[in-house]
């Protein structure tokens, strides 16, 4: 009898202790899941956060920045000493902007160094009285003028689907080779004056284009950059141009983004049949290289990157990225359409390149070595090649023009 009634005793005090034991187990639980819930909502918010940002950096036009400083000006020797970068330093002749008195400047070469700074010699005359901002944007344009290059020119307007895109004609010889020039992202069609004297001197009309959203040419309904997706469509209207003034071969030469620009100008032209070639410098060749490569150099978090490469490429969020519509990424992937090409390509690219690494470039090249050759350069960097050695990338260009049959042997 003792017994029975101390289990049913024991029974009877140990199941309150249970019973109130599990309300709090599960309140606790709900709380942790909460917590959890929340955190991993903030985790995926932020990550979709930085994806868009990320997004919308791609595509929305740039704006030149400041990328070193001026720390002494010499007037009296012509001289200028800039903060150490791993562009300033290189050998052979740039430009910088500036702001004051100035607005771009021409460099030479490199009188001395050191660990923080590089003081060139100026090719630009800089009077006693100028005044000259510390903060500068070095460049590899050189020319930003076109009455700079001495050789006769007339500014043209070229119809395209978004408006008129301003142009400038440099005509040479016969007229019946153009060669038209596509500028990078974030710059406009001065970058291309370089090349126009090595054209002219082999008897070929340079033409010298804009395209939307660049800052010259007309806004598109977006804005933004479709990285060569959509601006094709307006080097296709000048090539439309350049056959209606008599050309009869075209060769599309494009930097950087302008590479992928004349790209998909070979593949989805109607004018095909007149293009007699691609040059490609510091060419982009696959967006999505290019993209994971400035994601691990600004160390943006691998989810971070990869989410933003996909949201360029789905419509759902392109009214966050601002695109207007998707950019289909294996479109522009010319790697894998390799087999689709039909013109002979020159590849001018710097292995160091900085900015669009050159193995999509490589990759190209093994894709298809019976159609595209490429030289390699080293220390150059990006879209500085004709800067950095001016004589081998012109015969580069002028051996190539030549075996193609283009010009005259």
């Amino acid at each position: 009898m003792v017994d029975s009634r101390r289990a049913a005793m024991g029974g009877a005090t140990r199941s309150p202790a249970r019973g109130s034991r599990t309300p709090a187990l599960v309140a606790g639980v709900k709380a942790a899941l909460t917590v959890l819930s929340v955190a991993l909502a903030g985790v995926l918010g932020a990550l979709a956060a930085g994806s868009v940002l990320m997004a919308r950096k791609v595509v929305t036009p740039a704006r030149r920045e400041h990328d070193t400083r001026i720390l002494a000006l010499d007037t009296a020797a012509q001289t200028i000493t800039l903060s150490r970068t791993a562009d300033t330093g290189l050998p052979g002749r740039y430009g910088l902007f500036t702001s004051g008195t100035s607005d771009y400047i021409k460099l030479g070469s490199v009188l001395s160094e050191d660990a923080t700074s590089v003081k060139r010699k100026l090719l630009t005359h800089i009077p006693s009285d100028a005044r000259l901002e510390p903060e500068a944007a070095f460049s590899g344009w050189y020319y930003d003028r076109p009455e700079q290059l001495h050789l006769p020119f007339t500014p043209e307007l070229i119809g395209s689907t978004v408006g008129p895109c301003p142009a400038w004609l440099f005509a040479a010889g016969t007229g019946e080779t153009w060669v038209i020039q596509v500028h990078g992202r974030g710059t406009t069609r001065a970058e291309c004056l370089r090349a126009v004297p090595v054209f002219h001197a082999l008897g070929i009309t340079s033409l010298v284009v804009s395209y939307r959203n660049d800052g010259e040419a007309p806004r598109s309904r977006s804005g933004t950059y479709a990285l060569g997706a959509t601006e094709w469509r307006d080097v296709d209207a000048a090539v439309g141009f350049a056959r209606r003034r008599g050309a009869r071969r075209i060769i599309i030469m494009g930097w950087s983004m302008g590479g992928a620009i004349a790209l998909q100008l070979a593949l989805n032209s109607a004018h095909g049949d007149a293009i007699a070639g691609l040059i490609l410098e510091s060419p982009v060749v696959d967006w999505r290289v290019v993209l994971a490569y400035q994601a691990r150099v600004e160390r943006v978090p691998l989810p971070v990157s990869r989410l933003a490469i996909e949201a360029l490429q789905n419509e759902w969020a392109a009214p966050l990225t601002r695109t207007g519509a998707a950019i289909r990424l294996d479109q522009l992937d010319v790697v894998a359409r390799a087999a689709e090409l039909r013109h002979p390509v020159l590849i001018l690219h710097s292995d160091d390149d900085g900015f669009v690494p050159s193995d999509a470039s490589h990759d190209l090249v093994a894709a298809r070595p019976d159609l595209v050759e490429m030289q390699v350069f080293e220390v150059a960097r990006h879209t500085k090649l004709w800067n950095y050695d001016q004589e081998r990338w012109s015969d580069s260009i002028s051996t190539w023009l030549r075996a193609q049959g283009i010009v005259p042997a």
